[in-house]
């Protein structure tokens, strides 16, 4: 879907258009466009409702698509010429929007009618590109450890608790597996976001600053392998088990005892499953270095061809720092951004706990890594498929490796 909804946006020209160098906004008309459901859709237009009722001089004409159906009309949109002024823009995209200068540098407005002083730390600079600032983040997440403890308790394993190693989870699986019947888990090397994890924690990363890829043969090899070992042992959740259920997550059909994901994952799954979950720690070999860092769980971007950016950059500045938005939103678009939305936001429940976790961890997140490189989506859902190939015993390590890195050379040129 990557690959072919940016398509079109190969056409867009490399002069300027719009974004010039407007200071202060004054009557206008914006044009609004997000990714989301009928209930996102009230949210929003609640918020944009308020919005206008305190910068009266300034409309907001709003639109809405699904996610694949939106990225398929931001690619035709500006590919003509007629983006939206204010998009919702996701992390995996913004390189590639920004790369074909479709996007406005919203620093030239900060201090003006963009106030960044109040992002979550992880946050802050989560947009920029080479000096330059392409989106703000309007919620955030980070890596965590769902899991069911009634499991661990009739398996008679301790419960994860911080500085549990990548051995400790491996043999928390299998006992589980083999007292209770039901698999420890999913099998962590379906995504390459657990790779990331590991290689954080050991000081690298998973693309570099100048989007090749951070890490060898030899060291996926050693990722693959222990899934794999996780594999033939038959501690994690069959992978034909896996697929079968998709969209569907294993935690929310009680089909395991527990999952690496996102932490914002935690109210769906508790949602769907009859078990209490909790949140944990991520499991690391390097005592006080998780690897987790604050994720942008999506951004707002201004079109560079917008004949508004001041009063485009005010309308972000406003979804990302009003305390009643924060109300309004809750963790809808992920957990407010900034510290006066998430003291006004109303988190109940699991998203009490992921808020908790987060907040626990907030003074120990690493730096946010840059945007990942034009082709990053196609390149994860690459791995996605090789590594369920691995796991049906289709392909072995070595051609599974060798297979990810030639489709790295074919997408990143590296």
């Amino acid at each position: 879907m990557l690959a072919t909804s940016m398509v079109a946006l190969l056409a867009v020209a490399c002069g300027s258009g719009g974004g010039g160098e407007e200071t202060q906004s004054g009557p206008a008309t914006l044009r609004f466009s997000w990714w989301g459901n009928a209930e996102r859709a009230e949210l929003m237009q609640k918020a944009i409702d308020l919005f206008q009722s305190k910068n009266p001089e300034i409309k907001v004409t709003p639109s809405f698509q699904e996610f694949e159906a939106y990225w398929q009309k931001m690619a035709t949109e500006t590919a003509g010429g007629n983006a939206p002024d204010v998009l919702q823009m996701d992390f995996a995209y913004i390189r590639e929007y920004s790369d074909r200068n479709a996007l406005y540098d919203l620093k030239k407005q900060e201090g003006k009618n963009l106030e960044l002083g109040d992002l979550l730390e992880g946050l802050k600079g989560a947009g920029e590109i080479d000096g330059k600032l392409y989106g703000v983040p309007t919620g955030g997440n980070t890596w965590g450890y769902i899991y069911n403890p009634a499991l661990y308790t009739q398996a008679g394993v301790a419960e994860p608790k911080e500085g549990w190693t990548w051995d400790d989870y491996r043999a928390a699986m299998k006992a589980i597996a083999e007292k209770t019947g039901i698999p420890g888990g999913g099998n962590y090397v379906g995504s390459y976001y657990n790779l990331e994890l590991q290689l954080r924690q050991e000081g690298a990363s998973l693309y570099t600053e100048d989007g090749k890829l951070g890490f060898d043969k030899a060291r996926l090899a050693e990722f693959f392998k222990e899934g794999k070992a996780l594999t033939d042992a038959k501690v994690a959740l069959p992978i034909e088990k896996g697929v079968q259920i998709k969209p569907a997550h294993a935690l929310e059909q009680d089909l395991i005892a527990g999952d690496l994901g996102w932490d914002n994952f935690m109210a769906r799954y508790d949602k769907g499953a009859k078990a209490d979950l909790k949140l944990g720690p991520v499991p690391t070999d390097k005592a006080g270095t998780s690897g987790q860092y604050l994720k942008p769980s999506m951004l707002l971007s201004v079109s560079q061809k917008s004949e508004h950016p001041a009063a485009a950059a005010k309308l972000v500045s406003f979804m990302v720092n009003d305390p009643e938005v924060g109300k309004i939103f809750g963790a809808n678009r992920g957990l407010p951004p900034t510290n006066a939305q998430r003291a006004a936001a109303q988190l109940e429940g699991p998203l009490a706990a992921v808020a908790a976790y987060e907040d626990d961890l907030k003074d120990k997140f690493g730096k946010t890594p840059p945007a990942p490189p034009k082709g990053a989506g196609s390149l994860e859902q690459a791995f996605i498929r090789i590594t369920e190939e691995l796991q049906y015993g289709r392909i072995g390590v070595d051609e599974a490796v060798d297979q990810f890195f030639t489709e790295a050379e074919e997408t990143l040129g590296s």
